[in-house]
């Protein structure tokens, strides 16, 4: 987590008119952190309370921007602490007996998501507006690809075989989810419903 924070702090130092760039790094890089807890067999004990701290400081951030490089600013937004929120209780319900679950929220939204707004906003496409935030639909299509993309790479690496079609329907409803991003939203829904998606749908 310090190796992400440190990163996007020298992204937004050398890149200060690129102020979502630093978000996605720590957004994206976040998504890491589950997967190595996973690999490395962290016990609940150590994962859940590491959680809970990093999303109070998370908030404390937002309320203060300790560290302006966590927040972006040019909107009104809690995503950062919906989405520590949703790892926290990620962990609360699947950790380390459904680790796969856990594992498959977050990354949808690190991975699906955070391309997602950085493909958005780099590539002009047709743009909509849902209740206030403004969609593309190269960064939903971004979102959908990314998001069936590591589905399908973690059932592999699982040995939680999803089904093609299975991991479509997952994808497909977390692109739905994020349409709905007002005041960061999505970073809750998304990972929370996809994990729990993936507990049901995959025994």
């Amino acid at each position: 987590m310090l190796m992400v924070i440190g990163a996007a702090v020298l992204c937004r130092r050398f890149k200060p008119d690129q102020r979502e760039l630093s978000r996605k790094i720590v957004h994206i890089g976040t998504g890491a952190v589950l997967p190595l807890a996973w690999a490395f067999t962290i016990p609940a004990m150590v994962a859940i309370p590491f959680a809970i701290v990093v999303t109070l400081l998370t908030g404390m951030n937002h309320q203060w921007r300790l560290i302006p490089a966590v927040e972006d600013v040019d909107r009104n937004s809690y995503g950062t602490i919906a989405y520590g929120l949703a790892i926290t209780i990620l962990l609360l319900l699947f950790w380390p007996d459904r680790a796969d679950a856990a594992c498959a929220g977050v990354l949808v939204m690190a991975l699906g998501d955070g391309c997602a707004g950085l493909v958005g906003r780099a590539v002009r496409s047709p743009r909509w507006v849902v209740l206030g935030q403004t969609k593309s639909l190269a960064g939903t299509l971004t979102m959908f690809l990314v998001s069936t993309a590591v589905l399908i790479g973690l059932s592999t690496w699982s040995e939680s075989i999803a089904a093609f079609t299975m991991a479509l329907a997952i994808a497909t409803t977390a692109t739905a989810l994020e349409q709905i991003s007002v005041a960061g939203v999505d970073n809750l829904s998304v990972p929370l419903v996809v994990g729990l998606l993936w507990a049901t749908l995959l025994n």
